[in-house]
This record gives C-alpha cells, sequence and structure tokens, in this order.
C-alpha cells in the first residue's frame, strides 16, 4: 500500500543556563533523522533564532507564525529537547501557532561519561517542566516510550512512526465526510448512530436516498463507459466464474453511480444499504463493488452502519492500509479466547488467502440466488490483527469506543461467506465489556498492530472514551 508523505513542524528546546552548543547538535541530529524517515519538517532557521532554537518569547512568536504559515501541511508537532530547554518558550509556541494536532515531546538522554558543566543535558527533568507547561496551557501532548531516547535510536524510530499514526487517525478523522446511501435497515437498531455527536468532533454525514441510486442506474445505458470501465475493474479484481453476465453488469453500474456520487459530495468513506433492498430491486447484492473501494482504502460498511465505517477508517489510517467490517459472529469450538468472526460478504481482497465471486446464501433463501451475486467468498488469511469499535453515545452525550490486538489464525472452517478465526487474549472479558456496555456486534478489523495508535488519537486528541483491551505498557 502506498504511504503517505508526512510534514511536522519541529520545537527545538534551549535554556541559557545549559550548553547551547547542544541544541545546535541536537538540532542538526533530530532533522537528519527526519529526513531519513522521509518526514518534511517545518523549522526555525539558526538566522531565524538562536541556533534555530526556540528559548525566548519573541523566538516563540517567530517560530509560531512560521508554523501558521505553514499549517496546512503541518501534521503534526515534534518538541525536542537537547538540554532542559524553555517550557514557557516551548507552550507559547504551540499556543500562538494554533495548530490543533498531535505533539510529540522528545527528550535526549545525558551521557554518565559526559556531565560536567559542559555537556551536561538535564533533559530529563527539562521534559517534566515542558509537559507541566502544556498541561496548564491545556495543549494535549503524546510521550515516547522512554522517558528520555536519542534520536538516532531503534526506540525512536518506533515512536516516530507510531506518531506518525497518531497524526494520520486525528487529522483524518477531522472534517471527515461519510456517505450514508440509502436507510438503515428496519432490523439493524443495533446500527443507529447521531449524526449530531459525530458532527461535535468535525465528522460529517452526507445522505442518498437509495431511490436516487436505483434511479441512476436505471436510466443508465448498457454500454455507458463509466459502467464498462468498472465491469473491467471487477472482472479484473476478483474470479467471476458462474456469475452471469447480466448481474455482473448491474454490480458494474451500481459502481459507477455511486464513484460518481462520492466524487461530487466530497465523501471520503461510506456506508451502505443492503438487507434486503438492493437485492429486491436491482438483483444483485453490493459485496463486490464495497470490497473494491475497502481494498483502495475507501473503506465502506454494509447495513448503514456509520460507526462501523469509522470505526474502518480509524485502522485504515494508522495502518495505511484496508479495513473490513465483521460480525462477532461464533464461538470456536469450547476455546475461550478463540471465536469465528465473518462477513457475508464484502471484505476486501486484502483480508483474503483465496476468494472468488459468489451468490450470497443467506440472503438467496428470501430474495432467490439469482438476485444476490456479488459476495466475496473465501477464507481471511491468517496473521497479526487489530481491531476498533465506536459508537455514538446519545444517553451520555459522547463517543465511546474500544480497541484491541489479536490474531488471525488457521484453524479449519466450514463454512460460507468471507470467515476466519481470531485468538484474542482475555477474550471472554472483551466479550462481557462489548454485552455489558451495549456495543454492536459489527467490528472493524485490520492486518495490522495498531491500537495504541487509534487509543491515543481517540482518547488525548478527539476526547472520545476509548477502553484498550489487554493493553500493554507500550506504543502498540
Amino acid at each position: 500500500m502506498g504511504k503517505s508523505r508526512m510534514t511536522v513542524g519541529l520545537i527545538v528546546g534551549n535554556r541559557g543556563f545549559f550548553p547551547d552548543h547542544l541544541a545546535k547538535t541536537g538540532r542538526d541530529e533530530m532533522l537528519e533523522v527526519l529526513e531519513s524517515a522521509g518526514i518534511d519538517v517545518v523549522v526555525l532557521t539558526p538566522e531565524q533564532s538562536k541556533h534555530g532554537a526556540v528559548e525566548t518569547h519573541e523566538e516563540a512568536k517567530r517560530c509560531a507564525a512560521l508554523f501558521r504559515a505553514a499549517s496546512e501541511r503541518i501534521d503534526g508537532v515534534i518538541v525536542t529537547l537537547p538540554n532542559f530547554g524553555d517550557e514557557r518558550a516551548i507552550a507559547d509556541t504551540l499556543r500562538l501557532a494554533r495548530l490543533n494536532v498531535p505533539v510529540l515531546v522528545q527528550a535526549t538522554p545525558d551521557a554518565p561519561s559526559k556531565m560536567t558543566i559542559a555537556h551536561r543535558r538535564d533533559s530529563f527533568c527539562g521534559k517534566m517542566s515542558a509537559c507541566n507547561n502544556l498541561k496548564q496551557y491545556g495543549i494535549p501532548y503524546s510521550l515516547t516510550t522512554l522517558h528520555t531516547v536519542a534520536p538516532t535510536s531503534e526506540e525512536f524510530k518506533k515512536d516516530l512512526a507510531w506518531f506518525a499514526g497518531v497524526c494520520r487517525v486525528v487529522n483524518g478523522l477531522r472534517n471527515l465526510r461519510i456517505g450514508a446511501i440509502g436507510a438503515r435497515p428496519a432490523a439493524f437498531n443495533t446500527v443507529r448512530y447521531s449524526e449530531k455527536l459525530l458532527e461535535a468532533s468535525g465528522i460529517s454525514v452526507e445522505t442518498l436516498d437509495l431511490s436516487e441510486v436505483l434511479g441512476s442506474i436505471s436510466r443508465m445505458r448498457d454500454d455507458d463507459d463509466e459502467a464498462l470501465r468498472k465491469l473491467q475493474t471487477i472482472q479484473k479484481y476478483v474470479s467471476t466464474s458462474g456469475v452471469p453476465q447480466a448481474a455482473l453488469l448491474k454490480m458494474a453500474k451500481l459502481g459507477a453511480v455511486v464513484d460518481r456520487w462520492m466524487s461530487a459530495a466530497s465523501v471520503q468513506i461510506s456506508a451502505v444499504q443492503c438487507w434486503t433492498s438492493i437485492e429486491e430491486n436491482l438483483g444483485v447484492v453490493p459485496c463486490t463493488v464495497m470490497s473494491m473501494m475497502s481494498d483502495n482504502l475507501l473503506s465502506s460498511a454494509c447495513e448503514v452502519d456509520v460507526c462501523g465505517v469509522l470505526s474502518m477508517h480509524c485502522l485504515r489510517l494508522a495502518s495505511e492500509s484496508p479495513s473490513a467490517l465483521l460480525d462477532w459472529n461464533n464461538n470456536y469450538g469450547s476455546h475461550p479466547d478463540k471465536a469465528v468472526c465473518f462477513h457475508c460478504s464484502n471484505l476486501p481482497k486484502h483480508f483474503f488467502r483465496d476468494v472468488k465471486m459468489d451468490y450470497q446464501e443467506i440472503i438467496a433463501g428470501t430474495v432467490g440466488k439469482d438476485n444476490t451475486f456479488g459476495t466475496c467468498v473465501g477464507r481471511v488469511k491468517s496473521g497479526p490483527m487489530s481491531y476498533a469499535r465506536f459508537s455514538t453515545d446519545d444517553r451520555s452525550g459522547r463517543i465511546r469506543g474500544y480497541v484491541g490486538g489479536g490474531n488471525f489464525t488457521d484453524d479449519p472452517l466450514e463454512t460460507f461467506g468471507g470467515a476466519g478465526v481470531v485468538e484474542i487474549p482475555h477474550l471472554q472479558q472483551l466479550l462481557r465489556y462489548i454485552c455489558e456496555n451495549g456495543f454492536e456486534h459489527h467490528v472493524a478489523a485490520n492486518f495490522s498492530t495498531v491500537p495504541g495508535i487509534v487509543h491515543e488519537a481517540a482518547t488525548r486528541y478527539l476526547g472520545w472514551d476509548t477502553y484498550w483491551h489487554a493493553r500493554q505498557q507500550s506504543h502498540g
């Protein structure tokens, strides 16, 4: 998957009581590390302040002005403390810049052999003072795994990758536009949500009545260029052997209409009505069209589960890889830490070890087999997985959720649709938490290890109540 390039604002702390040559070498070292990581940097030059660092209020104003001028491209801010640093100047810079992006505070460790006045850093102590002031100013911030960590270390390399993920999630959710295509199926009270609570976090929902989609499809000619291009894409995406050509053309028209609307409405992700209106009125299932969108990082969830696709998007932003929406569906024998996760299915191809297009066995019993072609059927591959679920809690007026990690396994399973066996530590405790707190049976999943990234972004920067199941003391 293509990785997005990140830009950070860099604040180099300095304090006159300490050797300021450390600010110069520390700035140079951090810039070299960020450049090697493929990260663009906005930072004061040595011509704009002493060693390109921030110590005085005047330098804080100068740095803040620089950040404001580049605000459209700054994804996050790194505060580096090569010596104690002036905590007021750091906090003032962030207050005046008004960026509202994640902040990472890093402090460079002292060497026991260099503790004289000529080389002593005291960044260990200065980090506490900087954080104290940020807390006083009401500016949220993140921390490295170790209290002090060298910029050139492997530990900081991991911290940097983690922080980049946090920035992607936070910035990717602010001003997000979700497309809700069709009405919530009557049988799915579980996916009800509050648009107003989402709007309070900067997330908008754009609606499209299913009749408009079906009307556009009915007016589309069989030789329509967009439909034919989409048909070719579908046939390249998944094996369609045994699927009627008429059904494939209907799917292609559906995909073309949805693509056109999402582009016109500036919608990034979607939740689509399926059960069972599309089958009865169009004669196909939308699964493959949705699978293709999710595989292209444009997450799509069925049953108009808006909060479900939001959860998918959180994981996709954190990992930069496709997400799926699954049911917590079945126990796996008597194993307390294993379960079957299933959908019928619109899982992205990225999730499967093998996949083909077929008909939807559950709905076929109601609307007939010929009206249900278009599912992506196969076994989910094995590998590490992260899961997440966010919901709007109207009673408390909050957005809440849970995250965690586990593994998809190779355990044998005979079923239909898209299915996999998951193994999650203390799964029974998680299932009890889900039921006691009234969460939905849908959960977003991703082949990655990013629960810590999503938890940090949701809790610290978005203010969502988020439970991290079986949390480890690391940035996992």
